[in-house]
């Protein structure tokens, strides 16, 4: 098989979010690995309304979107995997990272997920649990583990660089090493 397309989707819309940061370190291990042809998504970069067709996606997956989401359909349908990268907010994930699954049903299915997370205290896990609850309805795999930063603030730099890469960049090597061998199977599978 050819490499895999792996997906960085950046969770946050936020101003003066951090989630730009995080996915350019992580997309820059996974180009690194070999494995994966890696495209950054950005959903700043894409219209996300809230107000959802009023058909259930049960019914009609491929709803009429927006023009100025055309651009991220075609990059979800086009990823054998993704990795998303999310901050806590309020104990949960963003509205646009939601806006953006819900819009979406059919790119997930019988694709492997796995996560980073940043945020305060716990690092993203709060949003992580919440997401793995939502991408199983959708019928994706989501992959045990994941990358964690808990107070991100103090473990990157000024020109946001890890100040001591060694852990996380371990972390991140296991993720790519099930994100790979899931990706793979269930790409054979589909």
């Amino acid at each position: 098989m050819s490499t895999l397309r792996l997906a960085v989707v950046i969770g946050s819309v936020r101003d003066g979010r951090f989630g730009p940061t995080v996915a350019r370190w992580f997309a820059e291990i996974a180009e690194k690995d070999g494995r994966f042809t890696v495209d950054v998504i950005d959903l700043a970069d894409h219209e996300l309304p809230v107000g959802l067709p009023a058909v259930s996606p049960r019914m009609d997956p491929n709803p009429e979107r927006p023009e100025g989401m055309r651009g991220l359909t075609a990059a979800l349908e086009r990823a054998d995997a993704f990795v998303i990268v999310t901050p806590d907010y309020n104990r949960s994930y963003p509205a646009a990272l939601k806006a953006a699954i819900d819009w979406h049903f059919t790119p997930w299915e019988h694709k492997a997920v796995g996560f980073v997370g940043y945020s305060g205290a716990s690092g993203g896990l709060l949003a992580i649990e919440h997401l793995r609850q939502v991408f199983t309805e959708l019928n994706a795999h989501t992959v045990r583990d994941y990358v964690s930063f808990p107070r991100y603030y103090l473990l990157f730099d000024e020109n946001g660089s890890l100040r001591e890469p060694e852990e996380p960049a371990a972390a991140a090597r296991e993720l790519l090493d099930q994100m790979h061998w899931w990706a793979t199977a269930l790409a054979a599978a589909r």
